[in-house]
């Protein structure tokens, strides 16, 4: 397919590849040249009709721009391919021009093409995510006691762990893998009805050339047409959508940690990576920044094929047209999306000292909360969270910081120096401490993941 200078920016040449005319074309051909030797095995054609089809279909014997150009004046790209495909039969073959295309429609050579460019664009996506899971488990492996702070509504709030947060970017990514497998094996199917989708001209053989059309296209066998019926195609391209999603919220968390005024994480540098026109200090994070844009045009492609659900009738006007000018757009966003993602991960800096650092210069306040739970045990819920209410207006312009405004008040009220420890309230106030927590449930979450991730490392159905 073609794709402006933007567009390209913002996906792969692979996955622009996958969607290009030319493998469009060749998919429909290769349904030609199954269709007919399915045919012939079923005593439908002559043999020697189906090997002459199946010898011209190859796209690079045809003019691929001026069979565009025809189609949108015939109505679908089949048509002119039909006619041109005929006319190179007869070239060899004028009794086998005739069984060309026979009993099909234009709309099973059409969604069957963009089934097979569809499974190999489920390949790259599936290839880039182990990557990417890979990257993101190793990081959440070398940090699950990495303290970091938590942030909610913007705003610092407690301490959590690196790991735990890597954990919590891994997960919907296992989870997006296992349902495009799950999602591509329904929706991964032939499509064969001709005319209105009963295969009428065929006769009693359509059930067994289906069967063998499918098979020699490695695809399922649909249960009928589904030439208007279109749920599980359109559950496919929302499980990308979904995917699209979560590499947003990845990117959405990696930019705000690489922002300078924060600088807990970094994308690789040099060889003009993130450099400036105007500014010879910056080191912008374009892998971030890619991974955001493409993922930001998602939900209107999206929504399109939920929009293009309800085609008329047993074939559409002008919503299944619709439909398939859209589908490509959601792979070539995820995928660029995942290959930013990747250039990112695989050369991240980490700066832990910059982390503790952030903690360090919000004054202890973000230890109230823990401090608060442990001093209700002394002094009741209500009273000391006034205090801790009261101690935290003043943490961030007393030198003392929080923790020495706590010891203090412990030691100068009897109650609480009988009943507290002061060498526990230190240790609320340790960051490593305070991301226990996180680290117990990341270490578990990697427990839970590590099954999964192998189970999908070790198969690959979109290679086969």
């Amino acid at each position: 397919m073609s794709a402006s200078i933007f567009d390209s920016f913002l996906t792969t040449p692979d996955m622009i590849a996958a969607f290009d005319d030319e493998a469009v074309v060749q998919g429909m051909l290769a349904f030609e040249a199954a269709l007919a030797r399915a045919q012939a095995a079923e005593g439908l054609i002559p043999p020697s009709a189906a090997s002459a089809i199946g010898a011209v279909c190859k796209a690079q014997l045809y003019d691929i721009p001026a069979l565009v150009r025809a189609g949108r004046k015939a109505g679908a790209l089949a048509i002119p391919l039909v006619k041109e495909l005929q006319k190179t039969v007869a070239l060899y073959d004028a009794d086998a021009a005739r069984h060309v295309h026979w009993g099909s429609t234009s709309q099973d050579v059409i969604d069957t093409a963009m089934v097979l460019v569809t499974r190999e664009a489920l390949r790259l996506l599936d290839d880039s995510l182990q990557e990417l899971t890979g990257h993101l488990l190793s990081l959440a492996q070398d940090n699950l006691s990495t303290p970091v702070l938590a942030r909610t509504l913007m705003q610092p709030a407690q301490v959590t762990s690196l790991g735990f947060k890597a954990a919590g970017w891994l997960a919907p990514l296992v989870r997006a893998r296992a349902q495009l497998r799950a999602a591509a094996a329904r929706a991964l199917q032939l499509q064969l009805g001709g005319a209105v989708g009963t295969l009428a001209t065929m006769g009693e053989h359509g059930a067994a050339v289906s069967a063998r059309v499918a098979g020699e296209l490695r695809l399922r066998v649909a249960d009928a047409a589904w030439h208007t019926q279109r749920d599980e195609w359109v559950r496919l391209g929302l499980e990308v959508a979904v995917l699209g999603g979560s590499l947003g919220k990845l990117a959405t968390d990696l930019g705000l940690m690489a922002q300078g005024e924060v600088g807990e994480l970094a994308e690789p540098s040099g060889n003009g990576r993130g450099g400036s026109s105007a500014m010879p200090h910056k080191r912008n994070p374009v892998s971030t920044m890619i991974a955001l844009a493409a993922s930001r045009r998602t939900p209107q492609h999206a929504a399109a094929l939920l929009a293009c659900m309800d085609q008329q009738h047993e074939r559409g006007l002008g919503n299944w047209q619709a439909e398939l000018a859209e589908w490509p757009q959601l792979f070539l966003s995820a995928h660029g999306a995942l290959q930013a993602l990747n250039e990112a991960f695989a050369g991240l800096s980490v700066d832990r000292e910059r982390m503790l650092h952030n903690i360090r210069a919000l004054h202890g306040l973000v230890f109230a909360e823990a401090v608060s739970s442990y001093l209700a045990g002394a002094i009741g819920r209500p009273k000391a969270h006034a205090l801790l209410e009261d101690l935290s207006k003043r943490a961030s312009t007393d030198a003392r910081g929080l923790e020495g405004l706590v010891r203090d008040a412990v030691e100068h009220d009897p109650e609480l120096r009988a009943h507290v420890d002061l060498a526990r309230i230190a240790a609320l106030f340790d960051p490593v401490l305070a991301a226990e927590p996180a680290r117990r449930l990341a270490e578990s979450q990697l427990h839970a993941l590590r099954p999964s991730i192998g189970k999908l490392d070790a198969t690959h159905p979109f290679h086969e």
